[in-house]
């Protein structure tokens, strides 16, 4: 009778019997052995944070000024709390110092297409830190469709390449934390799964715990193997839209405004950009849980893109827009120009759309798509764009609406 030449068991008492030339393996101790060797190739790491190229906050401005447009504040504010947040972990507290140093999580609150992720995703880039970007709209409680908190933790685990120490060290986007603001004060029959109780399960992870993690990710069951995760050095920078918080700080600064000078202050307040003066309190109205705002200190805003920045984002970043097609192009012996004009009409179009930067990808592509179709392989190796040709290919493109 066949039998597992590690544990014994008969043929007859496994599902599958894998027979070798000297010896038996049964399907429990193949499992068995494939959780051996994730524990040892977790347990490896060779991250160290003393190794990272740590800019101070001004140099690490200077190097987000290369690839995002404007945004000052919100620059600056991430540059200061991302250079203590590393400087934090590199520090050897003697035991004579008792004070601890608190990680400081950040929360950027704009429009879309106005650099959030693209911020986040730069510096994570800078530092060579494990970085993932997770959306807050599809986690919900435990228990309920939907992905579990935890499962951000299996992304950045998975981006550290199942390094745990390096994961323990990295960053989490967390975009669309406006989605899961509490839905309402009054009390309710039905459980707000993807709302509340979401921030309640986010509380753990912003503060630092122990966090039992499945490494493929998925929902949690008995048989799967957890990874264990500190999360006390996890840098967590949240994004949100935050769409109406406007008229919540426009309420909050006129009741803050009373007697004879009411008028006289109000008419200094510059009404076409109210979220430079949102402050944690107006998160709270907004639908944030107290906890949640109380973990995330450091609050910065994004202004609205004008015609001008929208221009300069075209055009001047290193990975510009209108630089990845004069590349695109490039590679296949094709000099693209473009004129001036196009550029402004290309603007003015995404202002119209309401887009942000983002949208100025869509309209290139919508201008450029038929002349990559068909540019051939000729003596004419100069392509250049003017202003009709792009009026004509937005005016006849179906995806974008032009009167």
């Amino acid at each position: 009778m066949k039998r597992c030449s590690f544990c014994g068991r008969l043929e007859s008492k496994v599902s599958l019997l894998i027979l070798g030339k000297e010896g038996n393996i049964c399907n429990n101790c193949v499992n068995e052995a494939n959780v051996i060797v994730q524990e040892d190739e977790v347990s490896k790491s060779n991250f160290d944070v003393d190794s990272l190229e740590l800019l101070k906050p001004k140099e690490m401005k200077g190097f987000l000024d290369q690839y995002v447009i404007g945004q000052d504040d919100a620059k600056k504010v991430i540059s200061v709390a991302v250079y203590n947040h590393y400087k934090r972990l590199r520090s050897k507290i003697s035991n004579k110092d008792d004070v601890e140093i608190e990680k400081s999580n950040i929360v950027l609150v704009g429009e879309t297409g106005t650099g959030k992720t693209l911020i986040a995703k730069t510096i994570a880039r800078k530092l060579q830190v494990p970085f993932t970007i997770v959306d807050a709209t599809v986690m919900t409680e435990a228990g309920y469709v939907g992905e579990d908190v935890e499962s951000l933790l299996s992304r950045l685990l998975q981006a550290a390449d199942y390094d745990v120490k390096a994961t323990e060290k990295g960053i989490i986007f967390i975009d669309e934390l406006d989605k899961i603001a509490r839905k309402s004060d009054n009390p309710s029959i039905t459980r707000d799964v993807s709302g509340e109780g979401v921030q309640q399960g986010l509380l753990k992870l912003l503060e630092g715990s122990v966090v039992g993690v499945p490494p493929e990710g998925g929902r949690k069951h008995p048989e799967q193997k957890l990874v264990s995760i500190d999360t006390k050095n996890i840098l967590f920078i949240c994004g949100g839209a935050f769409a109406g918080i406007e008229k919540i700080i426009s309420k909050r600064l006129n009741t803050q405004v009373v007697g004879f000078n009411s008028i006289k202050d109000s008419d200094k307040l510059e009404r076409e950009n109210m979220l430079q003066y949102i402050t944690p309190q107006d998160l709270k109205s907004f639908g944030l849980i107290p906890e949640i705002v109380g973990r995330i200190p450091s609050l910065t805003y994004l202004s609205p893109l004008d015609g001008a920045s929208l221009k300069r984002i075209l055009t001047e970043p290193k990975n510009a827009i209108i630089k990845q097609y004069v590349k695109l192009l490039a590679m296949d012996k094709i000099k693209l120009q473009f004129d001036e004009n196009v550029f402004d009409f290309i603007v003015e179009k995404a202002l119209e759309y309401k887009v942000g930067a983002r949208g100025l990808r869509s309209i290139c592509e919508t201008i450029m798509i038929d002349a990559m179709y068909e540019m051939k392989s000729d003596k004419n190796n100069v392509l250049k764009i003017t202003l009709d040709y792009a009026k004509s290919r937005v005016k006849m493109s179906k995806r974008l609406k032009v009167a």
